[in-house]
């Protein structure tokens, strides 16, 4: 993982890894290829643009459009002159888009026009009381949003750095050497499973060291073809994702809508070797090579196992479930995805990454805790967040400099860690305590479930365990509750089901988290 700390900066990295692997292609989309040589041209081009329009060092910028080359091309180019890129997700609404380019004090908004079926600009402006929201850089005067002042939609400034319009290559290439480790480089919008979304703010050294923590354990090299449709405006997508695969001098493959059928194709015509999309789309595309007779023997262990020939299938709990957050910039935890951890550790996260300290904190006194005790786990170190958008650092971080995360958990005597849920979301039936991850992780490790959500739901006689279930293959209530016995005590077995056929039937707020308000609506419905 060595790395001179003078090269985390998303500028030092592009231009490292164009000096260095100038054919070797770096991004690819069903519509685009692009290598590092293009990369580096590309997004030196239309940071050239960028600067003209007036983003510079500190300039916050949002960048609201799916999955592409372009998406790539367009958070590289003002990260690298040192401009902070705010992500914002596709699935905003125009009150939810509204508050988040407030919380952020976005400067310049740069959106598509429109995305399965979301008219981004049209829907801002009917929110702020706009007949049309101006683009191409026209000067933005709007109360309701006082930093914003100015909007683009990409194919504008594509456009114009095709056109050679901008700034000198002398002054982008200065932006960009001025740009420091400890330079602000991303706000990113993250929530709990209920309440206000949280602009989470990472300097180029925090978000790129977390990331460069985690490539082994990932499994991520300069071999590597990864396939990741994760939205890039998550952590998830640009750190696991743009991010990594920059740092490897890999090649990252993606797409706007997976769908079985173009997923497939692309594992197919790519030679994918590392898959790291959803479980749920990783057995529907093995569903469909099984029935087409493609060939995915292109995939390498590492990979979500549905796609893995059955010798290669870990058994479950046998692999670390990585776990990281928004504030840690991804996994601060985890074990080599190719490796069994010890049969002692099953089922836990696996080891903290460097550059983190990881304590188990008592919640109440915040005294720290033993090996096998539980408590609230608490994060420090250069890969942890600056703050959050509109809180002081006493509201964020403990006296000595600790990030609370509201995750419980406790360690092992070997440093294993075990997560146990949500502080706010474990619950008691019959006076028993329930963790809400616990019980999920039991119903996955059942033959059918895809994914499965667990919450509590009231009844007569108090809180009772509820549970969505998605499952492709025909599960029901009275199988499920069947299989949970033998694998969970009685107390924690769901007597509350629901079975749904995808992941999209589970409610989700804008950042993609699953509304435990609305989940626990759902159930009880039932």
């Amino acid at each position: 993982m060595a790395r001179p700390q003078s090269t985390l900066t998303v500028d030092a990295l592009i231009r490292d890894a164009a000096r260095r692997l100038p054919d070797k292609e770096a991004v690819i989309d069903p519509g685009e290829r692009l290598t590092y040589s293009q990369l580096d041209t590309s997004t030196r081009e239309l940071a050239a643009v960028l600067v003209d329009a007036g983003v510079g060092t500190g300039t916050r910028v949002s960048l609201l459009m799916p999955n592409s080359t372009r998406w790539v091309q367009l958070s590289l180019a003002l990260t690298r002159i040192g401009a902070v890129l705010v992500p914002l997700s596709t699935l905003l609404k125009p009150r939810e888009l509204h508050a988040q380019l407030a919380t952020a004090g976005v400067e310049v908004l740069i959106a598509v026009e429109e995305f399965r079926g979301h008219r981004y600009l049209d829907g801002l402006a009917e929110w702020l009381g706009l007949e049309v929201l101006p683009t191409g850089g026209e000067r933005l005067l709007e109360a309701e949003l006082p930093s914003l002042r100015a909007a683009w939609t990409p194919g504008e400034l594509f456009a114009a750095a095709h056109d050679g319009l901008g700034a000198p290559d002398d002054v982008v290439d200065a932006l960009g050497a001025a740009v420091t480790p400890a330079d602000p480089m991303v706000t990113v919008f993250t929530s709990g499973s209920s309440g206000t979304p949280k602009g989470v703010n990472h300097s180029h050294e925090s978000a790129l060291f977390a990331v460069l923590s985690g490539q082994e354990a990932r499994r991520v090299g300069p071999d590597t073809r990864l396939y990741l449709p994760m939205p890039f405006f998550w952590v998830g997508g640009f750190g696991a994702g743009v991010l990594s695969a920059l740092l490897a001098g890999a090649t990252l493959v993606t797409e706007e809508v997976p769908t079985p059928e173009s997923t497939l194709n692309l594992i197919v015509s790519e030679r994918i070797t590392l898959f790291r999309g959803w479980p749920d789309q990783a057995v529907s595309v093995a569903a469909l090579a099984a029935e087409t007779g493609a060939d995915l023997s292109s995939i390498a262990d590492g990979s979500l196992p549905a796609l893995l020939p059955a010798e290669l299938r870990p058994r479950p709990g046998s692999r670390a479930n990585l776990f990281g957050m928004t504030e840690s910039f991804g996994p601060y935890c985890g074990f080599r995805a190719d490796h069994d951890m010890p049969e002692s550790a099953w089922g836990s996260c696996g080891k903290p990454f460097d550059g983190v300290e990881v304590r188990i904190a008592d919640p109440v006194t915040g005294a720290a805790l033993e090996p096998g005790e539980s408590g609230e786990i608490q994060l420090r170190g250069k890969r942890v967040l600056q703050g959050i958008c509109g809180r002081s650092r006493e509201d964020v971080f403990t006296a000595d400099g600790f990030y609370p995360t509201g995750d419980l958990g406790r360690f092992d005597d070997d440093g294993f860690l075990f997560y146990m849920g949500r502080s706010d979301d474990m619950f008691k039936v019959s006076g028993a305590t329930v963790y809400p991850s616990e019980v999920q992780a039991a119903l996955r490790a059942i033959e059918g479930v895809d994914a499965a959500f667990v919450t509590s739901v009231p009844g007569p006689n108090g809180p009772r365990v509820g549970a969505a279930v998605v499952s492709t293959t025909g599960a029901t209530p009275e199988s499920l509750r069947a299989s949970a016995k033998g694998l969970l005590s009685s107390f924690k077995v769901p007597s509350v089901w629901l079975v749904v056929p995808s992941a999209d039937d589970i409610p989700r707020g804008g950042t993609g988290k699953v509304l435990a308000g609305d989940l626990r609506d759902l159930l009880a419905a039932e």
